[in-house]
């Protein structure tokens, strides 16, 4: 079993950050690598970011790439997601997932634990 708990969203204007961390627990978490994902109301649930399995490398959806930035802290069970240059159409719940390694980062369905989700709202 793994537990995943976010925290971090808010209000904030367009062009301002915030910075959204998802801290994981459970015994079973060692198997598992994380990721952020986010979901408008009305729309399905898609990818914002992931990292690779060893942390070297980290995945971004297009509509994110240049402004968001995702970190891990292995030490301390948790994975960041620093979101500078907001947009409205930014603004949605975002969700951290935990997938069994070897599976896609992309696909929700890849994911089989997810937190509760941390409201964003990016005004204009």
């Amino acid at each position: 079993q793994v537990r995943l708990v976010e925290s971090g969203g808010g209000l904030v204007q367009a062009g301002g950050s915030l910075r959204l961390s998802c801290a994981a627990s459970g015994q079973a978490f060692s198997s598992y690598a994380m990721g952020w994902f986010r979901q408008a109301p009305g729309k399905e649930r898609e990818f914002v970011a992931a990292p690779s399995w060893s942390g070297g490398s980290t995945y971004y959806s297009d509509s994110v790439k240049g402004r968001f930035t995702i970190s891990r802290d292995n030490a301390k069970n948790t994975v960041d997601l620093q979101m500078n240059s907001l947009k409205p159409e930014d603004t949605a719940v975002y969700y951290c997932g935990a997938r069994r390694y070897g599976k896609n980062y992309v696909s929700v369905s890849s994911y089989d634990y997810w937190g509760q989700g941390t409201q964003v709202t990016v005004s204009s």
